[in-house]
């Protein structure tokens, strides 16, 4: 399936009721979103599975990919495109049984070594960082822009690079052969989610130039 990983959306709920989580959603998807990942780590299957069904509502409408972090069940419940997974999640190899050939599957790589496995074993695209602190509840360990940039030389996949990016900080990137950047507070904690996501996209593709 293709996807673009330049604008890469990972979703936080936190704090918000879910028509208020949905409005910045559909926000930044109108803003210029490519690809969006649900994140979910405290909700229960059936709660999950709920807000999966209303998000992909929105994703479709726009035509952008809907990933599913870590939950495979969730993402073949609700027909999402893929999932991605982490080092303590469920093995890519296992996880690329369960979705089959046909959907995106991304894979967490911190280190060239993880990398070459999760590509070994059927990811289509490896999440690097985290490349600055970050404020969600996800555990971080930094990952520095050359080790980033190693993966990319060794790897031979697209690389999305994550942790506390956004629009005035995200240069460091440049020259490392990045795809794209995953935002979370970028967007999901800005005032305007539309005019942020579209702000920052542009950056990344000048970046990229």
């Amino acid at each position: 399936m293709h996807f673009d990983l330049t604008l890469y959306l990972v979703t936080d709920s936190t704090g918000l009721e879910e028509d208020a989580f949905l409005d910045k959603v559909d926000a930044a998807c109108r803003g210029g979103v490519t690809l969006l990942q649900l994140r979910e780590k405290e909700r229960g299957g059936r709660d999950y599975l709920h807000l999966a069904k209303r998000v992909r509502e929105i994703t479709d409408r726009y035509h952008i990919p809907l990933l599913i972090d870590d939950r495979i069940d969730i993402a073949l419940a609700c027909g999402a495109a893929g999932a991605h997974v982490g080092q303590e999640d469920l093995p890519v190899d296992a996880a690329r049984r369960l979705l089959g050939p046909d959907r995106i599957l991304g894979a967490t790589a911190k280190t060239v070594e993880q990398a070459l496995r999760a590509k070994e074993q059927g990811a289509d695209y490896l999440g690097v960082g985290a490349i600055y602190p970050t404020t969600t509840k996800v555990k971080t360990v930094l990952t520095k822009v050359e080790t980033l940039a190693e993966i990319v030389q060794a790897a031979g996949l697209p690389v999305v690079a994550i942790g506390g990016l956004n629009r005035s900080n995200c240069d460091i990137l440049k020259g490392s052969g990045f795809s794209g950047v995953a935002a979370v507070s970028a967007i999901m904690k800005a005032y305007d989610p539309e005019t942020a996501a579209r702000d920052l996209k542009a950056k990344i593709q000048a970046l990229r130039a």
